[in-house]
């Protein structure tokens, strides 16, 4: 376990159904390495790990203080995105791990090839290798170009 416990700017707090499992899907799916593991009874209390060099603290529900993963709440209340080397070695890595498949890997517009996945627990995670940069002139051009005659119920 990493002996720095001191947190560094943003840290996430993911809740999900099943904190063990989920640890063990994060472990195969993405690399996590595991730094803490607090155990409350039989549930996992509170958990850390580290992805691709970022930290996430994790728990189980606690429904008595409204403390709910994204397959109580209905769907995902935010999503994550992971640099990583190859994006479809990751995407790939990841449903070999149990992910869901949400968008296979594709070059997109901003200079990203990026895959998407949904956890088992509910989580959406964007896979991203950055290919291209783009100045953020060019990058709005890219996005109008990108957009033209999108329109909301395309997104589902």
């Amino acid at each position: 376990m990493s002996q720095d416990r001191q947190p560094h700017g943003v840290v996430p707090y993911l809740t999900v159904d099943d904190a063990e499992a989920a640890l063990d899907f994060y472990a195969r799916a993405f690399g996590a390495t595991e730094t803490l593991r607090l155990k409350m009874g039989d549930k996992v209390g509170h958990a850390e790990i580290e992805i691709a060099g970022s930290r996430l603290m994790l728990s189980g529900e606690w429904p008595p203080m409204d403390i709910l993963g994204p397959k109580a709440r209905g769907g995902a209340t935010a999503a994550f995105s992971i640099m990583v080397p190859d994006a479809d070695a990751a995407y790939a890595r990841a449903i070999a791990a149990g992910a869901i498949a949400d968008r296979p890997p594709e070059d997109e517009f901003y200079g990203d090839r990026v895959g998407k996945v949904i956890d088992p627990f509910g989580h959406r995670w964007s896979l991203h290798t950055h290919k291209q940069h783009y100045s953020a002139e060019e990058l709005q051009k890219r996005m109008d170009a990108a957009m033209a005659g999108w329109s909301e119920a395309q997104a589902g």
